[in-house]
């Protein structure tokens, strides 16, 4: 985890849709899970959240993102770190009904780091 200040810097894949409701809240939260997505997963490292991008955004939407964001690192200390696969694919799973608490903690704004389009 990259640790700043008390915080720690996390990542999230989104497609134009998520990125649309996140301007609308100010870049300040994620917008809340679909009936059929029960967790919300920001991964730890930037590397992770490109490859997601680009295999699964891009081929599904046309146009994936790539966010950085800070959370409280006292708060994320409830949450397990998941490891999905590759040494690098580390992620936290965050419940659906948990997801305004976790917006709560995020410290600063939401940033776009990376934009995939198809060619």
């Amino acid at each position: 985890m990259a640790v700043k200040d008390a915080a720690v810097v996390l990542y999230r894949p989104i497609n134009q849709t998520e990125l649309d409701l996140i301007a609308q809240s100010g870049y300040k939260q994620f917008p809340p899970r679909l009936p059929d997505q029960p967790i919300f997963y920001p991964v730890m490292n930037e590397g992770y959240a490109i490859q997601i991008t680009k295999d699964w955004n891009v081929p599904a939407y046309g146009v994936g993102y790539v966010t950085r964001f800070a959370v409280d690192s006292a708060y994320l200390q409830k949450f397990a770190v998941q490891n999905v696969g590759d040494q690098r694919h580390d992620e936290l799973w965050i419940l659906a009904e948990e997801l305004e608490e976790f917006n709560r903690h995020i410290i600063g704004r939401i940033e776009v780091t990376h934009i995939f389009k198809n060619q």
